[in-house]
């Protein structure tokens, strides 16, 4: 059951605009926000030029606008809310514990996959002929 005292909390930190352990997940949180705000942007802006391409300037403009700020807001709220922010700051702690490997090491992994896609595509080909040849030969497929 949703406690009741919820709703002025989630208000509260609508209207916050204090930043939540600031120094924490830095990175992270700022990636995110602004892979939030583009995907605002570009909706924004695809809204102004297809549903809208009709409207008069100060709708074809201001509406997009307006939601882009609106958003925009929200997203950097979501990401100074509590949960969210920790799950980002416990993301940017875990990131910093890979291995990550040498770019000789990621060259050498990169040819090896790219040579095993084509050997497994040349085989399926040749499977593919060959399977091709015998069911035409049988009378199988009508070609």
């Amino acid at each position: 059951m949703a406690n009741p005292n919820q709703a002025p909390k989630f208000i509260n930190e609508l209207t916050s605009v204090s930043l939540y352990k600031k120094t924490q997940g830095r990175l992270t949180r700022q990636l995110t926000l602004i892979a939030m705000i583009g995907v605002t942007v570009i909706g924004c802006w695809s809204l102004s030029n297809s549903w809208l391409i009709d409207s008069p300037e100060p709708m074809r403009y201001g509406l997009p606008v307006a939601i882009a700020v609106v958003f925009s807001w929200l997203a950097f709220r979501i990401i100074n809310f509590a949960p969210f922010a920790e799950f980002l700051i416990a993301v940017q702690a875990e990131v910093t514990k890979v291995n990550w490997p040498s770019w000789g090491e990621l060259k050498r992994a990169t040819i090896v996959v790219v040579c095993t896609m084509f050997f497994l595509g040349l085989v399926l080909f040749v499977y593919d002929v060959v399977w091709y040849q015998i069911l035409s030969g049988l009378g199988v497929l009508q070609v």
